[in-house]
C-alpha cells in the first residue's frame, strides 16, 4: 500500500512563512541604495525662450556702448556658458570666461608667447592689465572702470564680446559675418542666430536664484 503525504494546518501555516519571509527579503533587496535613488524633482533647465532678468540691463550697456543688439549678446552668452551656469568656466580646448575668450584673443595675439592655439604662456596680472592689453591689441575691455579688465567678471567679458562683434561688423548689421569671426563654425553661427531669432520674436525672463539654476556669476 502507497503512503499518502498529507500536509498538516501547522505545516500550512509554517511554509506559508517561509515563503512570506523570502518574499519580504528579495523585496528588500532590491530596494536602490541613497547613491542610486532617483531624485523626485528634475534638474530646472533653462529654457529655449527665456533669459536671466539680472544679464539684460548688462548685455543693454554694452549695446549702447557698441552698437551691438543686446540680445544677439544674449544669444552668444546663452551658447558660449548657458548663461554662465558651466562649471568650471574655462573650456577643454582652454578658452576662459562667461563669454569664452581664448588668453591670446582676450591680451592681444601679438603677446610674445602666443601660438597657434591661442593659450600663451600669460599671466593673470598681465592678462587682466588694461595696457598690456591695449599694447598687445587684445578685445577685454575693463567695463567697470576698476582697472582690471577679468573675462571672468560678467560686465567685463559682455563688454568684451561686444566689442569683438562690433569690430567683426556686428554694430553695422553684418551679424553672421561677425558671429563666425567669433567662433569660426558653421554650427555655432546657426545656433547663435537661432537663439537671436527667438529672442527677437518674444523671450520671458527668470531669476536664476529662484528658479534654483546655479551660476557662476550673479551681477
Amino acid at each position: 500500500m502507497k503512503k499518502r503525504f498529507v500536509i498538516s494546518s501547522g505545516m500550512t501555516i509554517l511554509l506559508f512563512i517561509i515563503f512570506l519571509t523570502g518574499a519580504l527579503f528579495l523585496i528588500a533587496s532590491f530596494e536602490p541604495t541613497p547613491d542610486e535613488e532617483i531624485s523626485e524633482e528634475p534638474v530646472r533647465r533653462i529654457a529655449p525662450h527665456e533669459i536671466p532678468e539680472a544679464f539684460i540691463p548688462v548685455y543693454q550697456d554694452a549695446e549702447e556702448a557698441y552698437g551691438v543688439p543686446w540680445r544677439l549678446l544674449a544669444a552668444v552668452h546663452r551658447v558660449e556658458t548657458i548663461f554662465s551656469t558651466m562649471d568650471p568656466l574655462i573650456s577643454p580646448a582652454g578658452a576662459e570666461g562667461h563669454l569664452q575668450f581664448m588668453p591670446c584673443t582676450w591680451t592681444g595675439w601679438s603677446h610674445p608667447t602666443c601660438g597657434e592655439l591661442g593659450l600663451g604662456e600669460i599671466t593673470d596680472d598681465e592678462k587682466t592689465d588694461p595696457s598690456a592689453i591695449s599694447r598687445y591689441g587684445g578685445y577685454g575691455v575693463d567695463a567697470t572702470d576698476n582697472g582690471v579688465a577679468d573675462p571672468f567678471d560678467l560686465h567685463d567679458a559682455i563688454f568684451s564680446a561686444a566689442n569683438y562683434l562690433a569690430i567683426a561688423g556686428a554694430a553695422e548689421g553684418r551679424l553672421e559675418e561677425a558671429v563666425f569671426d567669433y567662433n569660426r563654425a558653421d554650427w555655432y553661427v546657426s545656433e547663435v542666430l537661432h537663439f537671436y531669432s527667438i529672442y527677437n520674436q518674444g523671450y520671458n525672463i527668470i531669476d536664476l536664484e529662484e528658479e534654483g539654476i546655479d551660476t557662476q556669476h550673479t551681477p
